[in-house]
């Protein structure tokens, strides 16, 4: 991986927080403690599940090889498991607000979303 790659994902993960933080700071709007915790505990994890997979991606790269390959498969699932876990005790335990928790887990795709247009519209 080049110094460019790291410093771009460097700065998708810093994005990825700012994002986060910033819809954490609208919904104090609604003045919905729910919609706020939903928002955090859905960004939070959507943060962990990306950390999860970029570490991931980085050891197979680093090393690959069959062993590597099948070691990361079965920690992605793995990952979702744990990820489905973690959200049914959200949803069915604490009850936490769905649209809340739908819009943090969407901060990697609303990320990845506004660099994507970013970048297209610096290479036109």
């Amino acid at each position: 991986m080049s110094d460019s790659d790291r410093e771009f994902l460097s700065r998708l993960a810093q994005r990825n927080w700012i994002i986060l933080l910033g819809l954490v700071a609208l919904s104090l709007l609604w003045r919905s403690a729910m919609l706020t915790s939903g928002i955090l505990a859905g960004g939070v994890l959507a943060l962990a599940g990306f950390w999860w997979l970029h570490r991931g991606l980085q050891q197979i790269l680093a090393q690959p090889s069959p062993q590597t390959a099948r070691a990361f498969q079965v920690r992605y699932f793995l990952r979702m498991g744990a990820l489905g876990i973690i959200l049914y005790f959200l949803i069915a335990r604490l009850g936490v607000h769905p649209v809340g928790l739908a819009l943090g887990l969407s901060v990697v795709v609303i990320n990845i979303f506004c660099t994507a247009i970013v970048r297209f519209v610096r290479h036109r």
